[in-house]
């Protein structure tokens, strides 16, 4: 026995005691991932800064508004007019609505359509927002009580709009953990073809996920971060994908060490001394990507930041702890049925060996070519529609909010339900209200007691301008900034224009100045993480530059599938910027898997050797990792959010692409065709091999 060989018992105790930690961890931690949901907040105009417009609106009509109430919009409809029954029937349901307790507002009468005679009927319902859980669902079963046949009664508004995209969120926790779960159990099963081992792989995804969702659930509870149901949904895919890529990383070189003679507890051992450094790197990599979102204004984007790292730390240390800690106990079984042995299944891949014989043959020809190929791909980022959707186009499912909505606006004035908010001093209302009378405004009243008198608080009256289109249309969102412009214009009025659209307008406009802060410091970090890794300054430049081609290919590819393939109504601006967050930081990741293997190499074989020899190693297992990731962002898409399936696509289509295309052929092609200069200033790029960079076993 060698002099350093640890004591028997003592090899297998401490794997068992690792084992056992995260085993009790997980039973702790397990429930917080179903309860993310209680902490979670939809609420879009709670993530606006407080500098914005809209946000003072808000917080200065508290003061004429005690009840804090959400308006809820009960539209009626019969083609061919309204009958005798379904006026009294809307009539009776208005004294019912009225009673109930989260009504935080008197009785308000249904107001009827111009038609003669009138076709619909709109009613307002005020929502109590401290009871607002429940109540569209109990306003909809109200409402199903005595209805006439042939009334087509919907419920929509703000309110109501809330409720639906709550629903289509209530599969974060349920449907898409079970998705995102079985595509990795297949992916795993194939590659592995073994039933222990994407268990053992499994379960480490699980834990990292419970430890994950147990800190978010502590800090969002606390107030500490805001949690959404987009955030979640990330989160979990997040999770189960980082945490597969690192077992993929690490089992592979695991078995690569047990095929080379290793007994179990080496062979972790020295898998773990060569992995824990790209898998640092890695984690390290995009959790300082992610974080960079801290820059942005809207809250929303700062609250996915911390939750994002906090998943990715914990698929981190999952990966570094538990798994190798059960590869350990399990040893050459965790493969059952198929057989590691000292010199099987050593050889070299047949794929990889060819894949690296063509970019041996003509490196400048295969990164000439896939280069060129990416920035035709890129040319098209230009139709990509990102400018914003609409409210009521989030959901690519069917909802009575967005069904109710279009049946307002048809009968009228669209933005009724959710009038533009003008607060302004009160010895300048008449100007104001003078101002107010510009194009897209249907009419504008200031607010009043039951006396009818003009409600003053603070020096302040408060407007409300009623759109004549839909509150979330790009129409009225110009009809505000012309709002905004006349109503600023009145001397001494300081005025200010709030409301739902002004909130839509305000949060696209903060979502254009993070996406132009925030990705320059992405690559500003994520080249600094590499140069300090690879010890080189040109290396990480053109590793930098790939992806940034890559990323640019995505959208490219992205813009032509979402207009032409799937007629998406339009993308949002955080569509790019977090596409960008994650496309730049996961792809750099796998050049990171790839790039570390090559510096091992070439220390010992030169680069252009190195590089052939890192490709050949790495390639399998790349390849494996990236089809699960995409893979499990793929799983996203089972959410009926217009945002989520754009995510899902983007981040699914851009890690394929970058290693099928990127770090299977650009980045190898060029290494190997700039050869030794790559690692300039280090002393790799001075000489054809030097000491490897860990020392031998």
């Amino acid at each position: 026995m060698a002099p350093d060989r640890p004591v028997p018992r003592l090899r297998w105790l401490l794997p068992a005691l690792l084992a056992l930690a995260w085993l009790a961890l997980g039973a702790f931690a397990g429930p917080f991932a179903g309860k993310l949901s209680e902490v979670a907040s939809n609420d879009g105009s709670a993530f606006l800064p407080s500098t914005a417009e809209s946000t003072e609106v808000n917080d200065l009509r508290a003061a004429f508004d005690d009840t804090g109430a959400t308006p809820a919009i009960v539209v009626a409809e019969r083609p061919g007019g309204l009958t005798g029954a379904d006026q009294a029937y809307l009539e009776s349901a208005a004294a019912a609505l009225a009673a109930l307790e989260f009504n935080a507002g008197p009785p308000i009468p249904p107001q009827f359509s111009a038609e003669t005679p009138p076709e619909a009927a709109e009613l307002v319902v005020l929502i109590d927002t401290a009871s607002e859980d429940g109540a569209v669902e109990e306003i909809r079963t109200v409402l199903e009580d005595g209805r006439p046949d042939g009334l087509d009664v919907l419920v929509t508004g703000q309110a109501a709009l809330g409720a639906d995209l709550g629903e289509a969120f209530a599969g974060v926790d349920g449907l898409l953990l079970l998705v995102a779960a079985a595509v990795v159990a297949v992916i795993l099963v194939l590659v592995y073809r073994s039933p222990l081992l994407p268990l053992l792989v499994l379960l480490s995804c699980g834990f990292a996920l419970a430890a994950a969702s147990a800190a978010v659930y502590a800090l969002a509870d606390a107030g500490a971060i805001d949690l959404n149901g987009q955030s979640q949904g990330i989160l979990f895919i997040l999770v189960f994908g980082a945490a597969t890529d690192y077992a993929l990383l690490l089992v592979a070189r695991f078995r690569e060490e047990l095929t080379a003679g290793s007994d179990r507890f080496t062979a972790v051992r020295r898998a773990l001394r060569a992995t824990i450094e790209p898998i640092a790197a890695s984690a390290g990599t995009v959790i300082l990507g992610v974080l960079c979102l801290l820059f942005s204004q809207l809250e929303s984007n700062r609250g996915l930041g911390p939750v994002a790292a906090i998943g990715i730390g914990a698929a981190f240390l999952s990966a570094v702890t538990f798994l190798p800690a059960v590869l350990a106990l399990c040893g050459r079984a965790a493969f059952w049925p198929r057989r590691v042995a000292p010199g099987k299944g050593a050889g070299r891949s047949r794929l990889w060996s060819s894949v690296a014989g063509l970019v041996a043959r003509r490196p400048r020809v295969v990164w000439a070519t896939t280069a060129a190929g990416l920035v035709v791909a890129a040319a098209f980022m230009l139709q990509l529609k990102a400018d914003g959707t609409r409210q009521t186009d989030v959901f690519l499912t069917e909802v009575d909010s967005v069904a109710g909505q279009e049946v307002l606006a048809e009968h009228f004035p669209a933005g009724s339900g959710a009038p533009a908010v003008v607060v302004a001093n009160a010895d300048a209302l008449d100007a104001v209200l003078a101002a107010t009378e510009v194009d897209g405004v249907a009419e504008a009243a200031p607010k009043t007691d039951p006396s009818g008198a003009v409600l003053e608080a603070d020096g302040l009256v408060l407007i409300e301008a009623v759109l004549m289109d839909a509150p979330d249309s790009d129409a009225a969102m110009d009809t505000v900034e012309r709002l905004r412009d006349s109503v600023h214009a009145v001397d001494g009025a300081d005025a200010k224009v709030g409301g739902a659209t002004a909130i839509q307008l305000d949060t696209l406009e903060t979502s254009e100045r993070d996406r132009a802060v925030i990705i320059p410091i992405v690559l500003a970090v994520i080249l600094a993480v590499l140069m300090l890794l690879l010890r080189s300054i040109l290396a990480p430049l053109l590793l930098t530059a790939t992806v940034v081609l890559s990323f640019g290919a995505t959208m490219g590819v992205s813009a032509l599938v979402f207009n032409h393939l799937f007629g998406f109504p339009g993308a949002d601006p955080t569509v790019v910027l977090f596409g960008f967050v994650f496309l730049v930081a996961l792809g750099i990741d796998y050049n990171i898997f790839l790039m570390t293997r090559v510096r091992e190499e070439s220390a010992r074989l030169g680069t252009r050797a190195g590089t052939l020899r890192g490709l050949v190693a790495t390639g399998g297992v790349i390849t494996s990792a990236g089809v699960v990731l995409a893979a499990t962002f793929s799983a996203l898409a089972v959410l009926p959010i217009l945002f989520l399936a754009q995510i899902a696509f983007v981040v699914a289509f851009g890690v394929l692409l970058d290693t099928v295309i990127v770090r299977s052929l650009l980045v190898p092609a060029l290494t190997f065709d700039v050869g030794r200069a790559v690692w300039w200033p280090s002393r790799l790029a001075r000489s054809k091999a030097l000491t490897p960079l860990r020392p031998p076993e």
